[in-house]
C-alpha cells in the first residue's frame, strides 16, 4: 500500500460521513423530541401515498404503450419521437406545475386565449396529472430498453398459433419486461415522494409540503419527525428498487408491427397530444410571458448567484468524488464507501435541507452561510460525480497506469502524467452534471440559502408566492434550458455505460 493511500481512504470516509450526517441529525432530533404530531400524519401520509400511487399508475399507463409504439411499430420518425417523448425529463415537475397553475382556472392563460372557462388544475388530481406527465419517461425509457432486448421468436410463434396481437403483447411480451417496468415505476415513486414543488404549487398537503410549513413556523422538531416519516417511505422504495433485477435475454431479431394508415395517424395524434401536454404547455405559457413582460425586471445577479453557487458545488463535489471513486476501485471497503454516497441522492432535498439547518443552528458560523448551502449541494449530488469518475478511473488503473508503475514511475507521477489526462473527460462531465443539477435544485436551496441570496429557482418560487406569474417566464425558460442540458448529459452517460 502506498503512503498516500490512507489519506485517500480518509477523504473517502469523510465524504461518506458528510452524506450520513443529515440522517444522524434527523434521528437525534426527531427521536429525542417530545412533540406530538397529533392527527396530522395520517392525512399527510394518505395524500402522499395516493399521489405516489396515482402517479405510478399514470406513468405505467402512459409509458408502456409509448414504449411499445416506438420500439416495435413502423411509426414514421421513431427516433425523433423517442427523443421527444423522453424530453419531459428536462422539465422539472415544479416548472410544469407552475405552468399549469398559471394556465388554468379563472383568469388563466387558456381562458384569456380562448374566452372559455377552464377548470383549475390543482389538488390531488392536478398534482397526479402533472407528476405523471413529467415522470412517465422513467417507465418509457426503462420499458423500451427491455423491449429492445427481446427476440421476436416468441411473439411470432404466438401469432402463428392464432393469438390476436393485443393478447400476444399482453401475455407474451409484457411479462418478459415486467422487471423493466417495475424498475421505471419505482423511480417514479421515488421522484414523487421526494418532490416538493409540485404538491406545494398544487396545494396538496404531502410530507414535503408539511415539512416546509413546519420549518417556516420554526417547528424544527416537528419537521424532523415528518422528515423521518418520509425517509421511511423512501427507504421502502429504495429497498424494492434494489430487489428488482433486470431480466436479460440473448438479443435477437426485433419485432416489427405494421400499424396501417389509420393506426399510424392515430399514433401520431396520440404522441402529439402527449408532447403538447408535457412540452407545449410550459414552453407556450413561459414564451407568452416573455413576449408580454419582456425580462420582467429579472436581476442579472440572480443568474450570477446561481452560477457561482453551482460552480462552487461542482468543484467541491468533483474534488471529494475523486478519492471516493479511487477507493471504490481498490476493494470492498472502498466500494462500501462509494455505496454510502448514493444515500445522499435518495434523500429528498427538503429533508436534507431540514437536517442541515439544524447543523447550522448548532454551529453558528455555518448558519445561513454559502458554505452550508454548498455542503448541502455536495451531499445531495456527490453520487452523480462519483458515478462519472469511477468508470474512466477504473479503466485507467487497469491499463496504462499499471504499465507506468511497472516502468518505475512513482504513484504521484503516474497519476499526474497518466491517470489525470485519461480521466479528465470524466471529471469535466461530473462537474458539468453537478453544476446543472444544482442550478435547478429548489427545496434545499430554499432552506439553506443565506439571507438575501436568491437563485433562479428560488426567484421562481418567490414569484409564485407573490402571484406575479409574468416575472417567472424568463427564469423558467432558463431553467428549462439548464435542465435539458442536465438530462442530455445523464442520458449520454447511460448510453456510454451501456455501450461499454
Amino acid at each position: 500500500m502506498s503512503r498516500g493511500l490512507p489519506l485517500v481512504y480518509g477523504l473517502s470516509a469523510l465524504g461518506a460521513a458528510a452524506v450520513l450526517l443529515p440522517l444522524g441529525v434527523l434521528l437525534a432530533l426527531g427521536l429525542g423530541s417530545d412533540v406530538a404530531l397529533g392527527g396530522q400524519v395520517p392525512a399527510i401520509a394518505l395524500n402522499t401515498l395516493l399521489l405516489t400511487g396515482l402517479t405510478v399508475a399514470g406513468a405505467i399507463l402512459l409509458g408502456v404503450p409509448l414504449a411499445l409504439l416506438t420500439a416495435y411499430t413502423d411509426l414514421p420518425g421513431r427516433g425523433l419521437w423517442t427523443a421527444l417523448l423522453a424530453a419531459p425529463l428536462a422539465v422539472p415537475s415544479y416548472l410544469g406545475a407552475f405552468a399549469y397553475f398559471a394556465a388554468t382556472g379563472a383568469g388563466g392563460e387558456l381562458s384569456a386565449l380562448t374566452g372559455l372557462p377552464v377548470p383549475n388544475v390543482d389538488g390531488l388530481a392536478g398534482a397526479a396529472w402533472v407528476m405523471t406527465l413529467y415522470t412517465y419517461p422513467f417507465v418509457f425509457l426503462a420499458t423500451r430498453a427491455g423491449l429492445r432486448n427481446l427476440d421476436a421468436t416468441a411473439l411470432d410463434a404466438a401469432r402463428t398459433l392464432g393469438m390476436p396481437l393485443p393478447t400476444a403483447l399482453v401475455r407474451v411480451v409484457l411479462p418478459r419486461v415486467r422487471n423493466s417496468v417495475a424498475a421505471g415505476a419505482l423511480l417514479v415513486a421515488l421522484y414523487t415522494l421526494s418532490d416538493f414543488g409540485t404538491p406545494a404549487i398544487m396545494r396538496l398537503d404531502t410530507f414535503t409540503r408539511a415539512i416546509f410549513v413546519e420549518y417556516n413556523a420554526f417547528g424544527l422538531e416537528r419537521a424532523a419527525l415528518l422528515s423521518l416519516g418520509l425517509l421511511g417511505l423512501v427507504a421502502v422504495v429504495l429497498l424494492l428498487e434494489w430487489l428488482v433485477g433486470t431480466t436479460r435475454e440473448q438479443p435477437g431479431r426485433t419485432p416489427r408491427l405494421h400499424l396501417g394508415r389509420t393506426g399510424r395517424a392515430a399514433a401520431l395524434v396520440g404522441v402529439a397530444l402527449v408532447l403538447l401536454a408535457t412540452l407545449g404547455m410550459p414552453l407556450g405559457v413561459f414564451t407568452l410571458g416573455v413576449l408580454r413582460e419582456g425580462s420582467g425586471g429579472l436581476d442579472p445577479l440572480l443568474l450570477l448567484r446561481s452560477v457561482s453557487a453551482s460552480g462552487l458545488a461542482a468543484a467541491a463535489a468533483v474534488l471529494l468524488a475523486l478519492p471516493v471513486a479511487y477507493t471504490a476501485t481498490r476493494g470492498r471497503v472502498g466500494r462500501l464507501l462509494e455505496r454510502v454516497t448514493y444515500v445522499g441522492f435518495g434523500v429528498p432535498g427538503i429533508v436534507l435541507g431540514t437536517a442541515l439547518v439544524v447543523v447550522g443552528l448548532t454551529l453558528d458560523f455555518l448558519y445561513q452561510s454559502l458554505a452550508l448551502l454548498v455542503l448541502g449541494y455536495v451531499v445531495r449530488f456527490l453520487s452523480l460525480a462519483v458515478g462519472n469518475i469511477r468508470a474512466p478511473l477504473e479503466r485507467a488503473e487497469q491499463g496504462l497506469v499499471g504499465a507506468a508503475r511497472s516502468l518505475g514511475a512513482a504513484p504521484g507521477e503516474a497519476f499526474r502524467r497518466v491517470t489525470l489526462p485519461l480521466i479528465l473527460p470524466g471529471l469535466l462531465a461530473a462537474g458539468a452534471l453537478v453544476f446543472l443539477e444544482v442550478m435547478r435544485e429548489l427545496p434545499a436551496t430554499l432552506l439553506l440559502r443565506p439571507t438575501g441570496f436568491e437563485t433562479l429557482a428560488t426567484h421562481l418560487w418567490q414569484v409564485y408566492e407573490a402571484g406575479a406569474f409574468g416575472r417567472a417566464a424568463l427564469p423558467a425558460l432558463l431553467l428549462v434550458v439548464v435542465s435539458g442540458a442536465a438530462v442530455a448529459l445523464m442520458l449520454r452517460r447511460e448510453q456510454g455505460a451501456a455501450e461499454r
